[in-house]
């Protein structure tokens, strides 16, 4: 098979990778709210349970950095993270009391980092052979994903019963394990170099020595990722609750915040690696991070549930071009250690989860969710005034395979 068919199969195997997150990320955070009934919790609880994932995700990034370094590469990390995901998903559906529910979450989180470190490790080394932007667009299937898994939570509520049993979360599990094969045959297998040689641009590698890391740049790329993180947290984590408790709203309206936010990320994502070949990475950071925070503003003085939802939609179209442009940017930094500076930057996505599904909690715990997302909106603004910095790092990498355009 020629180097552009085995391409093209990773490129549509990564891109399956973030479309599972996706999926099984949305259903599980848009289902809080039933957790709550369903175990008689509150809101400082679900603040607790998200911190617990956030940590476990963080296990997960070290391990797929392990993992990485052998012969399997970021191949066997996304592949064996769905496992891990499909397993977890079974606790969380089935789990009788809050105790085992707490434990199945730890294993989902595990799960969590491995799969969001191996998808951006292969999404990076594919857009080094294909020499072009393509980081939103696999962010853009993530967003299909997480589209279908609101809407199915969505239109099962108070019609599929999740005690005993969340039956529709059961359908995550066959997902992550179907896509976990795909990944395992046609995701891209790095090569490991020799002592000594370095890569060839285009074709990352998995290096055995110490991995190079520019800390400089790596730590402005994290803020980037931090932001995006707080913002798409908060959403994904409170906006039901936002558009129930705050708005007084009830039933399937209380998911449409999200869904909306989903939608307009995924329209943003499509365009946003042809706005790049155009305008260049920090121009396009910069609008979208201004974009997102006009979406919060208004999500921020809402008093109507149209107005909120319109708000998260606004936000959706700004914030989802940020994560994927900082580790389109991160794959640049160090060639040859591609995966050990993704797996870096990757642990950012947990600072900022933390950030946003529990600070705002807790904020909101103690006055209004108005107020929670407001830290939120701060940060994009600040994303918006450093995206100068968010430019092409280097500009000596080339295409080397002819023809990889799909």
């Amino acid at each position: 098979m020629s180097t552009t068919a085995v391409a093209r199969h990773a490129r549509v195997a990564g891109s399956l990778g973030f479309a599972a997150q996706g999926f099984v990320f949305a259903m599980i955070l848009t289902s809080l709210d039933s957790f709550k009934d369903r175990y008689g919790i509150d809101d400082l609880t679900i603040a607790a349970v998200i911190l617990g994932v956030c940590v476990m995700a963080g296990v997960g990034t070290l391990i797929a950095d392990r993992i990485a370094r052998t012969p399997g590469g970021s191949r066997a990390v996304l592949g064996t993270g769905l496992v891990v995901v499909a397993a977890a998903v079974v606790g969380v559906a089935v789990a009788p009391t809050f105790a085992l529910l707490a434990c199945g979450f730890a294993v989902y989180g595990v799960g969590l980092g491995m799969v969001d470190a191996g998808t951006n490790m292969q999404a990076v080394a594919i857009q080094g052979i294909y020499g072009k932007s393509l980081l939103t667009g696999f962010y853009a299937s993530w967003s299909v994903g997480g589209i279908v898994g609101t809407v199915l939570i969505a239109v099962s509520t108070g019609r599929v019963s999740t005690d005993p049993v969340a039956f529709v979360l059961l359908l995550g599990t066959v997902v992550a394990a179907s896509v976990a094969v795909v990944v395992q045959r046609f995701a891209w297998r790095e090569a490991v170099a020799p002592a000594g040689v370095a890569p060839t641009p285009g074709e990352p590698r998995i290096d055995p020595v110490k991995p190079v890391i520019p800390w400089g740049p790596l730590l402005l790329l994290g803020l980037g990722v931090v932001a995006y993180y707080v913002n798409d947290q908060a959403v994904s984590t409170w906006s039901p609750i936002f558009m129930h408790e705050v708005l007084d709203t009830t039933g399937t309206i209380t998911k449409l915040g999200y869904a909306a936010y989903l939608a307009m990320t995924l329209v943003s994502r499509l365009a946003g690696d042809p706005c790049v070949r155009r305008w260049g990475r920090a121009p396009v950071v910069r609008v979208a991070s201004l974009v997102g925070a006009g979406g919060l503003l208004l999500v921020i003085t809402s008093q109507a549930p149209l107005q909120a939802v319109l708000g998260f939609a606004v936000a959706g179209a700004g914030l989802g071009l940020i994560a994927p442009l900082c580790f389109s940017s991160a794959g640049e930094l160090a060639p040859g250690h591609a995966d050990a500076v993704v797996a870096r930057l990757n642990g950012f996505n947990y600072v900022g989860a933390v950030l946003g599904g529990v600070f705002v909690g807790v904020i909101g715990s103690q006055s209004n969710l108005r107020w929670g997302f407001a830290v939120p909106a701060v940060l994009v603004i600040a994303v918006a005034v450093l995206a100068g910095r968010f430019g092409v790092v280097r500009r000596d990498q080339a295409a080397v395979t002819a023809g990889a355009d799909a």
